[in-house]
């Protein structure tokens, strides 16, 4: 696919680097000759220099052959008027990225695909309903629905009292003889396993888990997880993921919100009725104590700065707040936040590429995640009629190594993978995939 993505940050960056490892034909175009040498010191991709609202150098990136065109920038207004003109000058498929939140309403998104803007895709929009999951399933460390919950991706790091410990899956598959999930990876001293049944849990390993609804609790009983339930949280940073989080939850729990910005934290005040508006620094240790951190079920980080939310994080671990949420834009800082003891890492820009990756592969991707800490996808593909998929029992498939099928979504009916279970046309499969794997799941499908 030829693909042209116009960025001015990290998640153009970070789109290049992914979909450059699926073989596609990417251009970047970028603002300044500094973002050009960073872009080729990370990447074998062919970059631009110029403003992606100029004709000129739409024309001079060859838009008018794009299979797709991506733009995200920082400003949403240039995102827009620069879908628009590579929508006037020939590509196929257009995404914007945009802040403004009232723009993504069902109404407002039909009037933008009537102007010729195809997808639009809101970063703070897509952490804020990502964290306020993870608040709502508090045994996980990160989690993923599939077709409204009948498959569920969960991942939990296995600590020192779970009963997987030392078994093997087919160990465990013999204890649960009716098996409701399936462990689909295995992160272990940063290197990821696809796993067979002979491989065996250990303490500190991260467990990647496909799970149907009434597998949940045998598999938080497995991996050592309780269940609690979040009534007082405090928000750190009430800029827009922090205020979209707020808004969704204000009248279910009961919210503090500290902003550092004096003008900010007026407008949070008079914003809301049931949430407490704090003007303060968070790494004032006296203002977290008057306002009870230790009393929180729950402290999420969420400012500009990834530094401050993971040291913020750390701070209220040491208060016992059971769940800590860190905003981390710096892929780099993942692992370590993770070994570190912060509980749940969220990222906008593997949030963001997991609604723009889907738009880049062949077969229809009804869901998709990017996962924070691993370089690795959860994908929902539907198999279509005499696609290679359908036609042998999963076990005798030509399936890539670095890939492993979970799950299957029928209709209403919900299955985990077996060797001889059969795919059938319309199928929902839900896939775990490397990135080496992506584009031979991909042929699969289609």
């Amino acid at each position: 696919m030829r693909i042209v993505i116009a960025g001015d940050g990290e998640v153009g960056l970070y789109l290049a680097q992914e979909l450059t490892r699926e073989d596609h034909n990417i251009t970047i175009i970028v603002p300044t000759e500094d973002l050009v040498q960073t872009i080729e010191s990370h990447t074998d991709v062919l970059a631009t220099i110029g403003d992606s609202t100029l004709i000129s150098v739409l024309k001079r990136a060859d838009v008018k052959k794009a299979d797709l065109l991506i733009s995200c920038l920082h400003q949403e207004r240039i995102n827009i008027l620069t879908a628009l003109l590579g929508k006037k000058l020939g590509a196929d498929k257009t995404i914007a990225r945009v802040n403004t939140l009232e723009y993504l309403s069902d109404d407002n998104r039909k009037m933008f695909e009537d102007i010729g803007i195809d997808h639009l895709v809101c970063p703070e929009e897509i952490a804020a309903l990502e964290i306020i999951d993870l608040l709502r399933q508090t045994a996980a460390t990160e989690t993923f629905d599939f077709s409204e919950g009948k498959l569920s991706l969960f991942l939990f790091r296995l600590e020192k009292n779970a009963p997987a410990l030392n078994k093997t899956l087919d160990q465990i598959a013999k204890e649960f003889v009716h098996l409701h999930f399936r462990a689909v990876a295995i992160h272990r001293n940063r290197h990821t396993i696809i796993p067979k049944g002979s491989d065996m849990f250990f303490e500190n390993d991260l467990a990647y888990v496909i799970t149907k609804p009434q597998g949940i609790s045998d598999l938080l009983k497995l991996g050592g997880k309780t269940r609690f339930n979040i009534r007082n949280l405090m928000l750190l940073g009430g800029g827009r993921v922090g205020k979209t989080v707020a808004r969704r939850l204000e009248h279910d729990l009961n919210i503090k919100i500290i902003e550092k910005d004096k003008k900010r934290a007026i407008q949070l005040a008079n914003l809301f009725d049931n949430c407490l508006v704090i003007h303060g620094d968070a790494r004032d240790i006296q203002l977290l104590e008057d306002e009870d951190i230790a009393g929180m079920d729950a402290f999420v980080a969420l400012t500009n700065n990834s530094e401050t939310n993971i040291l913020a994080c750390l701070h209220a671990k040491t208060y016992s707040v059971p769940r800590t949420i860190a905003l981390v834009e710096n892929i780099d800082y993942i692992d370590i936040s993770q070994n570190i003891g912060i509980g749940t890492i969220v990222c906008k820009k593997l949030s963001t590429a997991s609604h723009i990756i889907r738009f880049t592969m062949n077969s229809e991707v009804t869901s998709i995640k990017c996962l924070s800490g691993i370089n690795a996808q959860a994908l929902e593909l539907v198999a279509k009629p005499h696609s290679p998929i359908t036609k042998s029992a999963i076990r005798k498939l030509n399936f890539p190594r670095s890939a492993i099928i979970g799950g299957i979504i029928r209709g209403n009916d919900s299955f985990i993978a077996v060797g001889d279970f059969q795919i059938e046309a319309g199928d929902r499969v839900v896939v775990f995939a490397l990135p080496d794997a992506v584009r031979a799941v991909d042929d699969l499908f289609h």
